[in-house]
C-alpha cells in the first residue's frame, strides 16, 4: 500500500471535491468479494483520514505516521470479516487507527504508561474536527457535479464571482444564488448523512 505523500493535513482543507461512485457500505461489500479494485479504492478513501488521526491528534513524527498507514490497513485487510456492518467502516477504520497510535506510542517509550493516559495524548478536539471535516467532505462527494464545482472554486480556491462565472461560462449576477442553492443542497445531504443511527459503531478487539 503506497502512503500518500502529505501530513494529513487535506483532510480539513483539501482543494479537490471528488465524487463518491459507491457508498462505503457498497465499497466494502465489493471488498468482501475479494474486489481488487476496490481495496485499492478503500485505501484511497480512507488514507488521509489515517494520516491525519495519526499526525494532527497524537502528534506522531511523518515516519511513525507512515507505519502507522501501513499496520493499520493491514489490519482492515486481515480483519474485515469481523465487520459487523459494512457502513459501519469509517468508524472502524477510526478505532483501528487509535488501537495502533497507542501501541506506537506505547513502544516509542522507555516507560509503559497506563493506556488512559495514552489516551488523553490524543486531541479530543481535533479528532472531532477531523471527523467533521470528513463529514463535509463525503457529503460534498455525494452533490451534483455542478455543485461540487461551484463551492470548490468559491469556497477552496477563493475564487470571485467574476472568475466563477468566467471559468463556468455563467453570468457573474448569477453565482451567488447558484452557491446559495448548493449550499442548501448541503445541508441536506450532511444532515441526512449525520441522523441519529445513520451508522453503527463498532468495537475494536
Amino acid at each position: 500500500m503506497e502512503a500518500p505523500g502529505d501530513d494529513g493535513e487535506a483532510v480539513a482543507r483539501s482543494s479537490e471535491l471528488t465524487t463518491a461512485e459507491v457508498s462505503d457500505a457498497a465499497l466494502v461489500a465489493r471488498c468482501r468479494a475479494g474486489d481488487d479494485d476496490a481495496w485499492r479504492e478503500l485505501v484511497e478513501r480512507f488514507s488521509r483520514y489515517v494520516y491525519a488521526i495519526a499526525i494532527q491528534a497524537f502528534r506522531l513524527p511523518e515516519h511513525d505516521a507512515e507505519d502507522v498507514f501501513q499496520e493499520v490497513f493491514a489490519r482492515v485487510y486481515e480483519r474485515l470479516d469481523t465487520l459487523r456492518a459494512d457502513d459501519a467502516i469509517r468508524p472502524w477504520i477510526a478505532q483501528l487507527t487509535r488501537r495502533v497510535c497507542i501501541d506506537r506510542l506505547r513502544s516509542g517509550g522507555r516507560e509503559q504508561p497506563a493506556e488512559e493516559d495514552l489516551l488523553e495524548i490524543a486531541d479530543e478536539d481535533v479528532l472531532t474536527q477531523l471527523e467533521e471535516a470528513f463529514d463535509v467532505h463525503e457529503a460534498l462527494a455525494g452533490l451534483p457535479e455542478h455543485c461540487q464545482e461551484i463551492l470548490d472554486r468559491f469556497f477552496a480556491r477563493d475564487e470571485s464571482y467574476r472568475a466563477i462565472g468566467d471559468a463556468l461560462e455563467l453570468p457573474a449576477g448569477t453565482i451567488a444564488s447558484r452557491i446559495s442553492r448548493c449550499l442548501v443542497k448541503l445541508k441536506d445531504v450532511y444532515e441526512g448523512r449525520n441522523e441519529p443511527g445513520a451508522a453503527s459503531s463498532e468495537q475494536v478487539t
